[in-house]
């Protein structure tokens, strides 16, 4: 009976290990130089893998949910005297240790980290070198830059299809259209005196980045590369993520506490969620249960329940919590 029974246990500890939407929630906590590691189903930190005394603000996860990358952009915000950022940390999730560097071998501020869905690469901006630069995640060597013909080219969004980057360049208020097999720049398109974020919705059809000097959210439309709509916001919006229904989008509203969730039919407000202060990133898990808002100077994380529209709970998280990635 035993030889039956500890086949049958260790299957069952397999297939609850493996079951679908457990992951891990990273949050980079700039205040504290570190890596936090959410457990969302235990409902806390449960781990802090140190930076080495220098602030990244953003955080990628790699496909299989191992490892997570962390650029190392400086003591200061963007287009701010300070620190420049030369460096980016890999950290084994499961030790929770440093186990790489990606040297950049000049100070770039680098800052968000996005794989890409096709080739597997790490696509990072660079914001002083006006372009993203391309990393080879099994090597960690630097293996291409595509320009975005921008300053402060801050955040980065990649069409699902691997086709498309499109990089939010913060104090030219402008977005850049990037062609990532070319690695050239297709356009730049105009969107206000500052921008801020940008996200992609699951068909690769809309474009979404925050208005920084009106309470609006710009819509491009990808097959256009212009303006298709402005969504009027309770304030200025910040970080977005779509649901994977593409049916919603939820937008970060710093300065009213407040998460805007936009319906993407009728492109209005449809309602709003209070959370802690200062709301930063957002992050729908794969299976869109939830939600994950990063409350900068709350050092809290906001679960969102996306079945009902609740704040089911909060996560202690670290000072300055921002950037976030999901690790399955």
């Amino acid at each position: 009976m035993l030889r039956l029974v500890v086949p049958i246990l260790c299957s069952l500890a397999a297939a609850i290990a493996e079951a679908p939407g457990r992951g891990l929630l990273l949050v980079a906590n700039k205040g504290d130089h570190s890596l936090g590691i959410v457990d969302v189903e235990l409902g806390k930190q449960v781990a802090t893998v140190p930076e080495g005394g220098i602030t990244g603000h953003e955080v990628a996860a790699s496909p299989d949910g191992k490892t997570a990358y962390v650029p190392i952009y400086g003591n200061s915000g963007v287009g701010k005297p300070g620190t420049d950022g030369a460096s980016m940390v890999v950290i084994d999730i499961a030790s929770r240790k440093i186990t790489g560097n990606v040297d950049f071998g000049k100070g770039v501020r680098p800052h968000l980290p996005v794989f890409h869905p096709k080739t597997g690469m790490l696509y990072v901006t660079t914001e002083l070198e006006q372009a993203i630069t391309v990393i080879d995640p099994k090597t960690l060597k630097i293996v291409g830059t595509v320009p975005t013909g921008q300053t402060e080219s801050h955040m980065l969004a990649i069409s699902h299809d691997g086709r498309r980057g499109y990089t939010a360049n913060v104090g030219p208020g402008t977005v850049s259209v990037l062609d990532l097999e070319a690695r050239k720049v297709i356009t730049v398109i105009p969107i206000s005196g500052e921008t801020q974020r940008i996200s992609i919705s699951p068909d690769d059809k809309m474009v979404f980045t925050s208005d920084q000097t009106k309470p609006q959210l710009a819509v491009i439309d990808t097959a256009t590369n212009k303006v298709r709509t402005w969504v009027a916001l309770p304030g200025a919006g910040y970080g977005t993520a779509s649901t994977p229904d593409g049916k919603w989008l939820l937008v970060d509203v710093p300065s009213k506490h407040l998460v805007a969730v936009v319906d993407l039919t009728t492109m209005k407000v449809s309602k709003t969620l209070d959370v802690p202060a200062s709301p930063q990133a957002v992050v729908v898990r794969p299976d869109g249960r939830e939600a994950y808002v990063s409350c900068d100077s709350s050092h809290k994380i906001a679960v969102i329940d996306t079945t009902q529209w609740t704040v089911r709970t909060t996560i202690d998280a670290g000072a300055g919590a921002d950037g976030l990635a999901w690790a399955n």
